[in-house]
């Protein structure tokens, strides 16, 4: 039993790595550089921890960017405001994302610029071949070790990690939570400690400061972890924090709100 336990845990939170640090802080918002061969290194870890749920980081990056420029919006691509429900919101994202991966969308060039491609590895990375090929590893090895019914019920979340992760910032941190900035939509702050999502539930913070790396650090209990391993990187000049300058922004302090 522990070996699945410890199985899904490892795969929620190095699914979810690769997810804020080269999607979103990366392929999305340019928080930091990296040059061209470190970018694929991380496409194809990206693919490794995501596995059978494997996003592309062009259309997470172009998805994204519209997200926060149409943020509560109509043209907002995810937004509880117009959305009836949780599983609604997630099949229009789906819908409007696999749109921009595969080139159907007729997108603003200011959502694409610069944002990392590699065609031929996404092509095979998001193909069945590789999205069974992993489903069919998380099986064999579920089979070798669950000794419970109920650790089977672990295995569809594990198979849809990605969009499972998207819909907890994209719902309910919309919904619930604190703020720290008054912005023009309802981003908050899910979790004071982030033990869950690895920064990105200080939504709130994120949507004020797009280009920052560090999603936390406005209140004492703020610790983005994300950051912390973005630093440590950064030391060792595998990539370059870009500079960003928040002294001059003030914080507005509300209590959580449902």
């Amino acid at each position: 039993m522990k070996e699945i336990l410890i199985f899904f845990v490892a795969h929620w939170y190095l699914s979810l790595f690769f997810q804020t640090f080269f999607l979103h802080r990366y392929a999305s918002h340019k928080a930091f550089t990296m040059n061209k061969f470190t970018e694929k290194v991380f496409f194809v870890l990206t693919w490794i921890f995501q596995g059978s749920n494997y996003l592309s980081a062009y259309g997470y990056g172009v998805m994204h960017r519209m997200h926060h420029a149409f943020a509560d919006t109509e043209n907002d691509p995810h937004s509880p405001k117009y959305d009836e429900s949780l599983f609604k919101m997630m099949w229009k994202t789906k819908t409007i994302y696999s749109d921009i991966a595969n080139k159907r969308a007729d997108i603003d060039p200011r959502f694409t610029q610069d944002v990392p491609q590699w065609d031929a590895f996404d092509k095979f990375a998001r193909s069945w071949v590789s999205r069974v090929m992993w489903g069919a590893l998380y099986v064999a090895f579920y089979y070798h070790f669950a000794t419970e019914w109920w650790l089977w019920l672990l295995l569809p979340i594990q198979f849809l990690l990605s969009p499972v992760h998207g819909a907890i910032i994209n719902w309910f941190a919309h919904k619930y939570g604190y703020t720290n900035f008054k912005v023009g939509d309802t981003s908050k702050n899910f979790l004071p400690v982030d033990f869950l999502m690895m920064g990105e539930s200080y939504h709130n913070n994120h949507h004020k400061h797009g280009g920052r790396a560090n999603f936390g650090g406005f209140r004492w209990h703020e610790i983005d972890p994300t950051y912390m391993v973005i630093k440590v990187l950064d030391k060792l000049k595998i990539i370059k924090i870009t500079k960003y300058d928040d002294k001059t922004v003030e914080v507005v302090k509300t209590k959580a709100v449902a």
